[in-house]
């Protein structure tokens, strides 16, 4: 009991009265918004309008009552309805007829049976198997597609069903019934909402359009102008007559295994959604409680005649805009939408199609990814080529397909990552013991003379030995004496592996090499064991670290190192300018940022010039300024090249300036004193070979 009044305390009871009006405010706003948008999505799910105002009355108030999250608005939704919309359209069922009335709730409760199965068998943890990008390609795939079952609509037409292809057809189709005013209605009323989202993201514009052109129709018949309008709603809830009337259950197998697809899609894009929200906010969410309120949320939508309900991104970011920040605003927004089921409805029937439909169509537009799937293409191809193959299957082959290529994708990310790991030849860098460092990635390291280092960013199983063996044997040459395998990054290790291991261990010793496997858990050794493979260990093969490797192969410090054509065999074409910097010298900024470093070394000398010619910069001010910068406080060898660029780019921009010019060089210099009696004290070494770099700049 004590656990429950906490529970209840931590999401009811308000930090402020202040905040309790924000929160009821936000309320209100979420009941406007979904005024139109649950009307448009219950008739892409096949029923009558009304009835997406009905699952958005006690629904959302139980959604409130038993989530953990603090502020996410839950509803009717765009990716369940088209998912249900598209099932009811599969089995030849009219849209707003009254088989649709019996079987949306039928499929509502499936749904919520399966998700009540998922809360059981704690069924949360899967949704980190679904990667970013196939859930975005897959709801955009969704949106776009209802978009194109939209736009007839937009003009006076009829809406359409099935896939991109057939949708691309009925509209050419539809043209024929081009209707001006209609055309004309849309388009103003998604420039306006469009225009209102990116100038004044607080402005609820869809409710703003959908009450102007209610009031316009309530003046102005637009009937008779041929402009389709919405039908006469009755006041009052009549939720419960959908359920009343709840259907046949002759097609049980049907619609078990439709909403399983159904279930599953609310199950991932609700908590991944609602938890990318907690973690921002800075709270845990419990992910199987917030099954379980999806599951009661969805029977209370199936008792109210309505389709499957979802959480709803585009409402919470909305009622966060308001400073909502507790479940108050569920549930006062589910007992706003009561009473404008009451008070409001008569007014329902003077709402334009179009308009109506261009108020759902701007939420689509507002629901795609697009904007993710550009940063994929920038920063990561493979997860752009997932998130297009997630968003065409649903385009070509329906969003229940969909569901399922999405899941394999989703695996066959994961799959990818694990077979081809990361992946480096490691070399040595003079007067650095003990340490070993990528030949790419560090512009100082060498290769040991005779003696390949390779290091496997990774488990090593059945389907990524083949990529290490192949990685090994290609950089053997005849006089390579020594290999060895830094597992440092693997956990775990299959018999497959461990076998072909061995196979390599003799093979190379018949070469009058020797195979090594080192820095790995010790755990990694007793699966070697069990696979009946530890001969690798009774050899010496296996050893705790690279060093005691190479001194086991009889190779001691200082490593003798290989010719530059050796390196770039293993290295390839490195992105670094060796000649500039001092040998011995390892930057931090390099390691990170690896070919972009001296993007980055511009970047910062760029924000401390302007630092220094913003301010009257005392030589103190200036030490500490480059914890200011973009990057922070940088190692004393990036230090001292960016010093170096600050001091050429004042000499070009200050000449007509020498006066300043000298107090700036001046600070740069009692800096660089700074940097040298610390090098001193660290390493006298290292702080000549910073002057001969300075001399040979």
């Amino acid at each position: 009991m004590n656990k429950i009044a906490a529970f209840y305390k931590q999401k009811f009871i308000p930090s402020s009265f202040a905040q309790f009006i924000k929160d009821i405010s936000g309320g209100v706003i979420a009941a406007l918004i979904s005024i139109p948008i649950s009307m448009g999505y219950a008739q892409i799910a096949g029923l009558p309008m009304q009835y997406g105002l009905y699952g958005s009355v006690f629904t959302i108030i139980i959604f409130g009552l038993l989530t953990t999250t603090r502020d996410f608005v839950f509803g009717v939704d765009a990716a369940p309805a088209a998912l249900v919309g598209g099932i009811i359209a599969a089995m030849g069922i009219a849209e707003g007829s009254e088989e649709a009335v019996r079987v949306v709730p039928t499929l509502t409760m499936f749904v919520a049976f399966w998700l009540l199965l998922f809360y059981l068998i704690k069924a949360g943890r899967i949704v980190k198997y679904i990667s970013a990008s196939v859930m975005g390609g897959f709801v955009t795939g969704i949106c776009v597609t209802i978009i194109m079952m939209q736009i007839p609509k937009l003009f006076g037409g009829g809406p359409g069903t099935g896939e991109a292809p057939e949708l691309v057809v009925h509209i050419i189709e539809q043209a024929s019934d081009f209707h001006p005013l209609s055309f004309v209605m849309s388009a103003v009323s998604i420039a306006l909402i469009m225009t209102a989202k990116k100038f004044a993201p607080k402005l609820p514009m869809s409710v703003i359009v959908m009450a102007a052109a209610a009031a316009a129709g309530y003046f102005i018949d637009f009937g008779s102008s041929g402009v389709k309008l919405l039908p006469d709603v009755e006041s009052g809830f009549h939720g419960l007559e959908g359920f009343v009337s709840f259907g046949s259950f002759s097609q049980v197998s049907d619609y078990m295994i439709s909403s399983l697809s159904v279930a599953a899609v609310i199950l991932a894009e609700s908590l991944l959604a609602s938890g990318s929200n907690a973690m921002k906010d800075g709270y845990k969410l419990d992910n199987n409680r917030e099954i379980l309120a999806y599951s009661a949320a969805n029977f209370v939508s199936a008792f109210s005649g309505c389709c499957p309900v979802n959480a709803s991104v585009s409402r919470t970011g909305i009622v966060r805009q308001f400073g909502a920040r507790s479940q108050w605003l569920s549930v006062s927004a589910g007992l706003f939408m009561l009473v404008v089921l009451y008070a409001a409805a008569p007014m329902i029937k003077y709402l334009p199609v179009p308009v109506l439909t261009s108020i759902v169509v701007s939420a689509l537009i507002n629901a795609c990814e697009f904007r993710e799937a550009v940063h994929y293409f920038r920063h990561s191809r493979t997860e752009f080529y997932i998130f297009i193959g997630a968003f065409s299957a649903v385009m070509l082959f329906g969003t229940v397909y969909g569901v399922i290529i999405g899941i394999v994708l989703s695996f066959i990310a994961v799959i990818i990552r694990a077979v081809i790991p990361p992946r480096a030849f490691l070399g040595v860098i003079e007067g650095k013991e003990n340490n070993f460092y990528s030949l790419r990635r560090n512009s100082e390291a060498k290769p040991i003379k005779n003696v390949i280092i390779y290091r496997f960013g990774g488990n090593i199983f059945f389907a990524n030995i083949d990529t290490l063996q192949s990685d090994i044997e290609k950089a053997v040459r005849e006089d390579t004496k020594v290999i060895i395998i830094n597992a440092g990054a693997c956990g775990n290790i299959d018999i497959t592996a461990a076998q072909r291991l061995l196979m390599m261990y003799d093979d190379y010793q018949k070469r009058g090499i020797s195979l090594y496997i080192t820095e790995h858990v010790g755990e990694v050794n007793d699966r070697i064991r069990e696979y009946g493979t530890e001969r690798l260990l009774e050899s010496g093969a296996v050893r705790m670290t690279t060093d005691l490797a190479l001194r086991d192969a009889g190779i001691h410090y200082p490593y003798p190192t290989e010719d530059d054509d050796r390196l770039k065999e293993l290295a390839g074409d490195r992105p670094h300018h060796i000649s500039r910097r001092a040998k011995g010298i390892q930057p931090e900024l390099e390691w990170v940022f690896g070919e972009n470093a001296e993007s980055y070394r511009e970047r910062i000398a760029g924000e401390l010039i302007e630092m220094l010619f913003s301010e009257n910069i005392t030589a103190e001010e200036f030490k500490a300024a480059e914890k200011h910068t973009l990057w922070g406080r940088v190692n004393m060898f990036d230090e001292d090249e960016i010093l170096d660029r600050i001091e050429i780019r004042l000499e070009s921009e200050l000449k007509d300036d020498p006066e300043r010019l000298i107090r700036l060089e001046e600070l740069i210099e009692s800096r660089r004193s700074y940097i040298e009696d610390r090098m001193k004290n660290m390493d006298p070494q290292i702080l000549e070979k910073l002057r001969e770099r300075r001399k040979n700049l």
